[in-house]
């Protein structure tokens, strides 16, 4: 399991990379990912492309991700998962909360 963040070059958007098993083992890479970003992104992506796995404590962090980064007011885009992973996210009804795609 990795997660790695990068920041635009405009500062706006923090993309945030997860390969591996996305669970709770996860928990303070992924927060210090976005907690630890320079300035104030007011953009989200988390890239689930190398996404082999997701389970409910990573449900939560997304929750505490969206709570970051203002909740109802957020822009968070859950990118590049794989059919597994998008059927949890969309059973979980996370398409409301988030843009899947």
């Amino acid at each position: 399991m990795s997660v790695t963040s990068e920041l635009s070059h405009d500062g706006q958007e923090l993309t945030i990379t997860i390969k591996g098993r996305f669970d709770f083992a996860a928990h303070q890479d992924f927060r210090t990912a976005y907690e630890g970003a320079a300035g104030a992104p007011r953009r989200f992506v988390v890239d689930l492309k190398g996404t082999s796995y997701l389970d409910s404590s990573a449900l939560g962090m997304l929750l505490l991700l969206r709570g970051h980064a203002g909740g109802e007011n957020s822009d968070i885009r859950l990118v590049n998962s794989n059919q597994d992973v998008e059927t949890i996210l969309i059973i979980s009804n996370f398409s409301k909360l988030f843009k899947i795609g």
